[in-house]
């Protein structure tokens, strides 16, 4: 094993983000995908994940997915509805726009209500859709809008969509595991998420926790080979923990120590705590140096921030280069009407890492200021 961590900078991104040199470790052994050993380490991956989403295997069950989170929201919206159904999007931000781009390319049948994008989308606002539409037969929205830093009522919205009984759809990807999100309690139907995310694994592949009554009523409504959820699901059932095509092992061994590390932690709990905390330092020491932060504070979740830029010719690009040399790489906006710039706090951070990038900040800043 590796007796010093090869890493030469910390990313403070919303994944893939800064993990531990022990997750990293892991890759280091290559593994055979029809190898029991393998098969069982996919097993207990899946059991884990259904614990973390507080969700019993009776009702509930873990469907893996190669590829990046994507690949998980479009396995989801282009298996699920049928030619007949319909889909409502709740749009406020560019990752519940890649839902529609994903319902366009599939030629499924969707509506979409807009809201401000520092905005959460209004629960009463959904449900009066719902009564106005009744051949809405799914409802999809974004948890932790990586847009901005939102954090969008998902609890709300669920309950006004199981009332109106239809089927709710959740992109938890950058919120999963980083806060509590009780998925049978909420409503919550399908969620999905990705291993380079608060569980703190490596890219390589996503998952989705989906009602198993929800996966049967789906069977045939594939509209494509490799992200057919149906046919994933029933090969991982059938030969417990045999992935239909080539998975990828080195990933799902490292997300298996993320798991194990996230419990030594103390659970979901104990990291939300830990992100909470440094992001609340973090926005604090930004705002005290004249960074705004684009979301206010009964809406920011714990998972990035979005800053303006302070002043008009300031250069994202210099900042970026001078902050990488310091061991810190961040990430630019993703806004297109207003300049921004993010800085995520999930990963393999402490308190230490947010006082230095605030001590870096002040000397950009100062050098600025000087200039």
């Amino acid at each position: 094993m590796l007796t010093q961590d090869p890493n030469t900078y910390k990313l403070l991104t919303p994944g893939p983000l800064t993990t531990t040199l022990t997750v990293r470790e892991q890759m280091l052994v290559d593994r055979c995908t029809w190898d029991d050993d393998y098969k069982s380490m996919t097993e207990a991956v899946r059991a884990g994940l259904l614990k973390l989403a507080q969700v019993s295997a009776d009702e509930y069950t873990t469907v893996l997915m190669q590829g990046s989170g994507t690949f998980g929201v479009e396995s989801v919206l282009s298996s699920l509805p049928s030619a007949t159904d319909s889909v409502l999007v709740l749009v406020n931000g560019a990752y519940s726009e890649r839902m529609c781009k994903i319902l366009d390319r599939h030629r499924v049948n969707y509506a979409r209500l807009d809201f401000p994008w520092n905005e959460i989308p209004d629960a009463a606002a959904v449900a009066a859709f719902l009564k106005e539409h009744p051949e809405t037969t799914h409802v999809s929205m974004v948890h932790s809008e990586t847009t901005t830093g939102l954090l969008n009522d998902v609890e709300a919205v669920s309950r006004v969509v199981k009332a109106a009984g239809r089927i709710m759809i959740v992109d938890a990807m950058s919120s999963f595991a980083g806060v509590e999100i009780p998925v049978k309690a909420w409503g919550i139907d399908v969620i999905i998420s990705s291993a380079n995310k608060c569980i703190q694994g490596v890219p390589g592949f996503c998952f989705v926790i989906a009602k198993r009554s929800v996966l049967e009523a789906s069977r045939g409504n594939a509209r494509t080979l490799s992200l057919d959820l149906y046919d994933q699901w029933k090969t991982f059932e059938a030969d417990r923990g045999k992935w239909r095509f080539t998975s990828p092992t080195h990933t799902v061994a490292a997300f298996a120590q993320a798991m194990k590390e996230l419990e030594e932690e103390g659970g979901i709990a104990a990291r939300s705590a830990r992100y909470r905390a440094l992001n609340a330092r973090l926005r604090e020491g930004m705002e005290r140096l004249g960074f705004r932060a684009y979301i206010a504070p009964d809406h920011q979740g714990p998972i990035i921030t979005t800053f303006f830029y302070p002043s008009e010719g300031f250069s994202f690009r210099d900042m970026y280069d001078e902050l990488k040399r310091e061991g810190y790489v961040i990430y630019p906006g993703k806004l297109t009407d207003q300049e921004t710039f993010r800085l995520g706090n999930i990963g393999d951070l402490s308190m230490s890492d947010v006082e230095r990038i605030l001590e870096l900040f002040e000397r950009i800043v100062r050098c600025r200021r000087a200039a």
